[in-house]
């Protein structure tokens, strides 16, 4: 057991009766460090510069009573005990003194005996709810702690279960845009042949019908061009033809935006062009920025190639500007903008919507923090981003103001090879 503190041993007796204060002081001074007050003002001052473990004070004294000395001290001094002492035996006034928190209600002439055993209890109580109240305080910290590591967990497997998703999209997508890549490349490749081949017959009908025929073979013709609305086929199949090689080069174009975006030969860490990855990835958006209530705006600065995981950061864009979109769904402008600064590249993604409460702001890199409605976001979204930017050696910042939109800032080193090497291998 530890030896008691000095201040564990300080007890104060206040009395306005100079020979009973001494008694007290003198008796207990045998084992306690013990000091004197003629009132409650003289007690208070003196509590006010050092601290006393024990108050023994007298009920009835001039100016402030004992009773009132008793509610300060359980105001300001919480950790002193206290024993109230009085010539006048009622019960009501016991019960009111240990109802504030005395700890015993002695009458006098009191045994001395009785007053040091009375003393010894107290402090001993006193002694016993410090305990008590610092192990509840290392609990509580201890219990902070464990769930502050269960968030941590938490936020760690979210962001493994995310990775390991997005890894399966990635992998999904490569395989589509595989599969997708010789048919869709057969289909574009032929349309060009159709359109020239349609090209030819039209022109070998144009000069069947400018040669003079015999009367029944020009009849025959005429009741056929009728029958099969030849004047509006002709136009049709042009249509048609124009219309299939669009829809092909459509198809052609979001297989190669398909492999940009999943860039699984491209799993390790090398040079991308930050604008590609960008472009690729609104035109994956498209039902989002070509739905006519979005305007999208690119100030594309000069950029070198920088140092990334090419797939980790098309994940970035791809959070981001379906973010901004969401932001401002009802109607509004995106903007993009990128520029260099010495060694490091910024990206700004700015969109008009209603911007984040500012007692939001600090928690939106949080783990599962969110301000859309229940089923409509995860919360991980800018958690996976800010851990991405992280893992690049970069810095990710936000600006917002309720009405007036939202600005996230993306500063990533253009070199950045051997540090990110070795994050990744941590």
């Amino acid at each position: 057991m530890n030896p008691p503190l000095q201040e564990d041993r300080r007890i104060l007796v206040v009395d306005d009766e100079a020979p009973v204060r001494n008694l007290f002081a003198a008796h207990l001074g045998e084992h306690y460090s013990c000091a004197t007050a003629a009132d409650a003002g003289d007690a208070l001052r003196l509590l006010a510069c050092e601290p006393f473990a024990l108050v023994i004070s007298d009920v009835n004294m001039p100016g402030l009573s004992g009773v009132e000395l008793l509610r300060k001290i359980r105001e300001h001094y919480r950790e002193t005990a206290v024993i109230m002492v009085s010539g006048i035996a009622r019960t009501q006034r016991v019960l009111d003194a240990v109802r504030l928190g005395a700890y015993d209600y002695i009458l006098k002439p009191c045994d001395l005996g009785v007053l040091e055993l009375s003393v010894e209890r107290a402090l001993e109580k006193r002694a016993l709810l410090r305990d008590a109240r610092r192990y509840k305080e290392e609990l509580e910290a201890r219990n902070a702690e464990l769930e502050r590591r269960k968030a941590e967990l938490g936020h760690l497997q979210a962001q493994i279960v995310h990775s390991e998703k997005m890894a399966s999209l990635g992998q999904l997508a490569a395989g589509v845009a595989h599969e997708l890549n010789n048919p869709a490349g057969f289909i574009y490749g032929n349309m060009e042949v159709l359109r020239e081949c349609a090209a030819g017959l039209e022109r070998l009908l144009a000069f069947y019908d400018s040669s003079a025929l015999p009367p029944d073979v020009s009849r025959g013709a005429e009741l056929l061009k009728a029958e099969i609305d030849y004047a509006h086929t002709l136009a049709d199949l042009r249509s048609i033809i124009e219309d299939c090689a669009g829809g092909a080069e459509r198809i052609r174009d979001v297989v190669q935006n398909l492999r940009t975006f999943s860039r699984l030969d491209e799993a390790e860490f090398k040079k991308v062009d930050i604008h590609e990855g960008i472009d690729s990835t609104i035109r994956l958006l498209s039902r989002f920025y070509s739905s006519g209530h979005i305007t999208l705006r690119r100030v594309y600065g000069d950029l070198p190639l920088v140092d990334c995981f090419a797939g980790q950061l098309n994940q970035m864009w791809m959070n981001l500007l379906a973010n901004a979109a969401q932001a401002v769904a009802g109607g509004g402008e995106v903007r993009v903008s990128t520029r260099l600064e010495g060694e490091r590249v910024v990206v700004s993604v700015s969109d008009t919507g209603p911007g984040i409460p500012a007692e939001h702001l600090n928690k939106v890199f949080d783990p599962f923090f969110t301000t859309k409605p229940v089923g409509e976001g995860t919360g991980l979204g800018l958690s996976i981003i800010y851990g991405i930017v992280e893992r690049h050696g970069g810095t990710i910042s936000v600006e917002s103001s309720e009405g007036f939109g939202t600005t996230l800032t993306i500063v990533l080193p253009v070199n950045a090879a051997g540090a990110a090497g070795s994050r990744a291998a941590a």
